[in-house]
């Protein structure tokens, strides 16, 4: 097994993170459902024709934890909603909730050569109440592979999304799961969320997985442990002890993730991605793929492949997956095109998205027709722009006295699609970050995205030809430098 079969492995193991917000003091926590996808016994039609709402055969009850019916609900739902988003939008006609939505076109043989010039993987965290019986699927991740150009591309969707659940009624995509589980749908729970996606994304799924909270601090804790680089400082309530009682409120504390490269156990890698108390769904969804991407960088290092059986031994018991063994082996031929840069972020959040409040006074995330698509396009397009990027070599040097600097830029610059090598620091006192040009050319047509993922002024520029040189930019962080960025704002 090697680099992309581990791709796929880490990418299975980040399904179990995050389905549900982090207990506070007064929430009892959570646990997962585990459930073997059946295949489906025939192919997904397209498109599909689902029910308009009030003509479904399946029933909700209106206690049911699935939907938001009361004022209080409606409150705790805020909280998955960003700051910045208004609670209510300008009047929207009911006729766009009403109806079936229309479906995307699919992404098939017509755009991708035989439908297999990517491999889509839904990685799935599902939140099962013990009490009623439902199962909730929010965290949901695709990881689509470009096994031609060697690069991954994830989407996070966002639980509240408000989709066509196909044959059903209009509903948060985080129900499609529990509709597909109580109807005997072909394919059962994850049969139905995957035609819902299909249908509402355009997104042929290919392979899912399902991952536990217990099998994923497992995981990273056989790992060693995973270094994640923290960009931005996160505070949230956290158990003292993961053995403690989470009822207990005396039993939690605020803690606070600062940023840094922090080598983190199962245990806080797995708070660090799940936690939203004091931030929201879109958030949390960042987190997730930096812990995500973390576990890539990781399994490029020397020692892990050494450890790979051990790894397996604990996934085969935690992930619930129709990937077999011989399907992960076949995947690892790619190996050799992989580089640092070559995983790109998306989420689905406005203004992909925008807030809205039903009639029953429930918050959901309305997609945009126009935007959303183009997103969705991107995402499953050949990367061109990251192909240019990747031309680009550029080494980081810490040039200040905060240790993990370095590893924070490069990685913000991986964000970005440029592939980076981090050198030896020549001193610690550097006042301001600069960006020193090695190239021939001194085009700005180059140096000029790099400067603006970077969030460096134009005169932070420096002229340094050398055509020796193994790198065409350097760039050196001086104490001036601000390590917190919105990864989706860089562009892919």
């Amino acid at each position: 097994m090697n680099f992309n079969r581990q791709i796929v492995l880490a990418a299975l193991l980040l399904a179990g993170c995050g389905t549900t917000a982090s207990p506070s003091p007064t929430q009892p926590s959570s646990f997962f459902d585990l459930v073997t996808p059946a295949p489906n016994p025939s192919a997904t039609p397209t498109p599909f024709q689902p029910l308009p709402l009030g003509a479904t055969s399946f029933f909700i009850p209106a206690n049911d934890p699935l939907l938001l019916t009361s004022a209080a609900d409606s409150a705790i739902a805020t909280s998955s909603l960003p700051p910045e988003t208004p609670t209510l939008l300008p009047t929207i006609d009911a006729v766009v909730l009403n109806n079936t939505i229309a479906p995307q076109p699919t992404f098939d043989s017509q755009i991708f050569n035989n439908g297999q010039d990517t491999i889509n993987f839904l990685l799935i965290g599902s939140d099962r109440r013990s009490a009623t019986g439902s199962t909730r699927t929010d965290t949901m991740v695709i990881a689509i592979l470009h096994p031609n150009e060697g690069q991954v591309a994830l989407i996070s969707i966002p639980r509240d999304l408000w989709v066509s659940i196909p044959g059903f009624e209009n509903n948060r995509i985080n129900t499609a799961y529990q509709v597909g589980k109580s109807t005997d749908y072909p394919g059962g729970g994850p049969g139905l969320l995957k035609e819902t996606i299909q249908y509402n994304l355009g997104i042929r799924i290919d392979h899912t997985a399902f991952v536990d909270f217990n099998g994923f601090s497992d995981i990273v804790n056989t790992l060693g442990g995973v270094d994640v680089p923290v960009s931005c400082a996160y505070t949230d309530w956290r158990l003292i002890d993961p053995s403690y009682d989470p009822e207990n409120e005396n039993n939690w504390y605020l803690h606070t993730a600062e940023p840094g490269v922090i080598h983190m156990d199962g245990d806080l890698a797995l708070w660090y991605a799940r936690s939203r108390q004091k931030s929201n769904d879109f958030d949390r969804g960042r987190r997730q793929q930096e812990v995500l991407r973390a576990l890539f960088t990781q399994a490029l290092q020397a020692g892990t492949l050494t450890r790979i059986p051990e790894l397996y031994e604990n996934l085969k018991d935690s992930v619930e997956t129709d990937l077999g063994l011989g399907d992960l082996l076949q995947l690892s031929v790619y190996t050799p095109k992989m580089t640092n840069a070559d995983i790109r972020s998306y989420y689905i959040r406005p203004p992909y998205v925008s807030s809205w409040i039903t009639d029953g006074g429930a918050y959901v995330l309305l997609p945009d027709k126009d935007l959303l698509p183009q997103l969705i396009t991107e995402a499953l397009s050949p990367p061109v722009k990251v192909a240019e990027r990747q031309a680009v070599t550029i080494e980081v040097m810490n040039g200040t006295s905060i240790t993990g600097y370095e590893t924070l830029a490069a990685t913000r610059l991986n964000y970005a699609g440029y592939e980076t090598r981090v050198i030896p620091s020549d001193r610690q006192d550097y006042g301001s970050s600069v960006l020193i040009d090695k190239t021939i050319v001194q085009d700005t047509a180059f140096s000029a995205p790099i400067l603006s993922v970077m969030g460096l002024p134009p005169n932070s520029l420096i002229s340094g030809a050398d055509p020796n040189s193994a790198s065409n930019f350097l760039l050196i962080l001086g104490s001036d430098y601000e390590p917190c960025f919105k990864p989706e704002s860089l562009g892919q």
